[in-house]
């Protein structure tokens, strides 16, 4: 509806997660990293979690990219965690394309290990990944962490990986899954963007979608301070503030987003109420902000990335010394 009059090829802030619009910020781009590092270097247990609208999802779209361009990843992605162990069995198996309806938890077992085990032997990579894992059973964790036994004398035959909110943390540091825990060999977590990295943000997805840096600016600094304040730093915030200003702003056929367009958005979203809760919530606060102090494992390889063909943004990491990572278990 804006893109002629804003002269866009595309809209910058949709909500879906597209790969070709990832913003490789520190912390997102070193949890890539991390992700393929942990899948590539068969390391067995990956667990990534974030608060709501980090961008999780996004990041697992864009990894998925990333090992669809290798002819010797396979993977399975399950996307609802509401599952009995038996149906998280049946999904796994179907998602790898065997036949698992009405096959009992035993033959689904020996169906998933026979197949593990004949492209173990070819060298070949196999991935479960699990979003929303903050929903799974506790039940359904300890068939996950039985599914991490199979395995040869050097490296995990299965690669799993779990992503969800913080919640996810606290499930894993129960007593009951302790065995889980410590065969997590990788662990990440997302975070809101500071202040200057909402500013990148915005500015790499107004470039992607074709905007002229040179020109007036869509979102001048005023405008985007007041974005960083009601969105908290939170990409999917991010996304829809912005995508309602310049909804604004083209209906009011003004030449870009002011601070007093963020502001009505903010309103019109009751953004403005949630900021007012968490400014007497020292504790709620501290919950949606601690990402921001948590380094990743990868530290040191973040801008060790080459490009992606099809993707103006999405970097590949490359050339990881294994000697170099210390796990966080």
């Amino acid at each position: 509806m804006y893109k002629a009059y804003f002269h866009l090829k595309s809209n910058p802030f949709e909500l879906t997660p597209d790969p070709n619009c990832f913003v490789p910020t520190r912390r997102h781009d070193e949890a890539l990293a991390a992700l393929y590092y942990g899948v590539r270097r068969h390391k067995g247990l990956v667990v990534v979690t974030g608060e709501v609208g980090t961008g999780k999802t996004l990041l697992l779209r864009c990894l998925l990219r990333l090992l669809e361009q290798s002819r010797d990843v396979a993977y399975a992605y399950l996307f609802n965690s509401t599952l009995s162990p038996t149906e998280f069995l049946q999904y796994t198996l179907s998602d790898f394309g065997f036949p698992a309806s009405g096959k009992n938890k035993c033959e689904l077992l020996l169906d998933l290990s026979r197949f593990l085990v004949a492209r173990g032997t070819k060298q070949m990579t196999t991935v479960l990944i699990v979003d929303e894992a903050h929903q799974l059973s506790s039940e359904t964790l300890e068939e996950i962490r039985l599914l991490s036994n199979l395995e040869t004398t050097t490296e995990k035959l299965l690669q799993i990986m779990l992503v969800g909110q913080p919640e996810l943390d606290q499930k894993l540091d129960s007593i009951g899954l302790r065995q889980l825990k410590q065969r997590i060999a990788l662990r990440t977590q997302l975070g809101p963007l500071s202040a200057e990295e909402t500013r990148v943000y915005i500015e790499k997805r107004l470039q992607i979608a074709g905007a002229d840096l040179k020109a007036i600016p869509l979102f001048p600094p005023h405008a985007i301070a007041r974005v960083h304040r009601y969105s908290h730093g939170f990409p999917r915030l991010i996304n829809t503030i912005c995508e309602n200003a310049l909804i604004t702003a083209y209906a009011r056929r003004m030449p870009a987003a002011t601070a007093e367009i963020i502001e009505q958005v903010a309103k019109e979203f009751r953004l403005d109420v949630f900021s007012s809760v968490e400014g007497d919530d020292a504790e709620f606060r501290k919950k949606i902000m601690a990402g921001q102090a948590t380094g990743s494992v990868i530290d040191r390889h973040a801008a060790n990335h080459e490009p992606v063909a099809g993707s103006r943004a999405l970097k590949v990491p490359i050339a990881i010394e294994e000697s170099e990572y210390e796990p966080n278990i």
